[in-house]
């Protein structure tokens, strides 16, 4: 089979690799959707190895196929895997994880917590940008008839973490709700939310994907590139400040808006991965009572709730997708993705 890997330095190469073949409680996908998540971007950029290392992982070893947001249909199972549980053609996601499976976490579906160590599937072993894909058959995740494929990978990582956070932060309808960020993740919150009944505002620097925002239900946009956030938020709800702000970003001076925009009693969460901030704690939490959560993406059930969700709601979840590539095409696709001004991109197989 064919399968993209990472060679550091913003280089991406499809090689040859042999057909999986599922041992002991596991199955094989055959790979229909595999989409590009921000997080990849680290192991596309960075120099050979050195992603790797800073995972606690030997920096040259054998690069691992990449993609971490696989869709698909089951295509073999291995011994011991019952047809109840994953019968041959099964429309199925992924959930990118495999901790020891008996732990507290892994028996909740949150197998990423598992102190006994995990796998993540495209980064610590071998992803979706491929034909196939070798999984254990706990990690199978069932697709509603009624979403595609694409949509299946948007769910296995971008919208799923979005999703999450959002039933974190028990949004009800009729909050306000600033999204900071309206990458993949960030559109899906904004789409979600206001599925959700939230008063959505989008917070960004691109134009293009705050365009992309209005479509996807946001009430107001902020451009943060031309006004200060804080103030832009506060005018737009009276002076209060939002009941939540969600940073999707990563970027310290997105988080440190997004607890300032928040009013007081109000929920601030993050998701964007990496960087820090630097907070006054008396001014930014203490005397604006703030709670302030991080989510981590998501747990197995938590992903099979997001794909129900977006089906029972009818939500038009492709819409998030800009750009759809195939696997000989990948380099292109990342070298576009690696813009961060598009919306949602996928890797789709005939």
């Amino acid at each position: 089979m064919r399968g993209a890997v990472f060679l550091g330095n913003r280089r991406i190469e499809v090689r040859q690799f042999p057909d999986p073949v599922p041992g002991p409680g596991e199955v094989v996908i055959r790979m229909k959707a595999s989409g590009l998540c921000g997080s990849d971007l680290k192991f596309y950029r960075s120099p050979p190895g050195e992603a790797q290392r800073a995972l606690g992982l030997p920096g040259d070893a054998e690069p691992f196929i990449a993609g971490h947001e696989p869709c698909g249909v089951v295509e073999a199972r291995g011994p011991g895997v019952a047809e109840r549980e994953a019968p041959l053609g099964a429309r199925v996601m992924n959930h990118h994880y495999a901790g020891c499976g008996v732990c507290g976490h892994c028996r909740t579906g949150w197998s990423q917590l598992c102190r006994a160590g995990i796998a993540v599937y495209g980064v610590t072993a071998n992803g979706g940008h491929a034909e196939y894909l070798k999984v254990p058959a706990r990690t199978l995740v069932p697709l509603p008839d009624e979403l595609t494929f694409s949509e299946g990978a948007a769910i296995s990582c971008g919208t799923g973490t979005a999703y999450a956070a959002l039933r974190r932060m028990q949004l009800a309808g009729g909050q306000t709700l600033a999204v900071f960020g309206q990458g993949p993740v960030g559109l899906s919150a904004t789409l979600i939310g206001a599925a959700m009944g939230a008063r959505v505002i989008a917070v960004e620097t691109n134009a293009a994907r705050l365009a992309l925002a209005r479509e996807f239900g946001a009430d107001a946009l902020v451009d943060a590139s031309k006004d200060e956030p804080v103030a832009a938020l506060k005018e737009l709800t009276g002076g209060e400040g939002v009941d939540l702000a969600l940073d999707c970003s990563g970027v310290s001076q997105a988080r440190l808006a997004a607890v300032r925009a928040a009013k007081t009693w109000g929920l601030v969460c993050f998701v964007g991965e990496g960087g820090d901030v630097t907070l006054d704690v008396s001014r930014d939490l203490l005397r604006k009572q703030l709670t302030i959560v991080g989510s981590w993406t998501f747990s197995a059930i938590g992903q099979a709730e997001c794909a129900r969700f977006v089906a029972a709601n009818r939500i038009r979840l492709d819409r998030l997708f800009t750009h759809r590539w195939r696997l000989d095409e990948v380099e292109q696709a990342y070298r576009v993705f690696d813009t961060q001004a598009t919306g949602k991109a996928v890797i789709e197989f005939p």
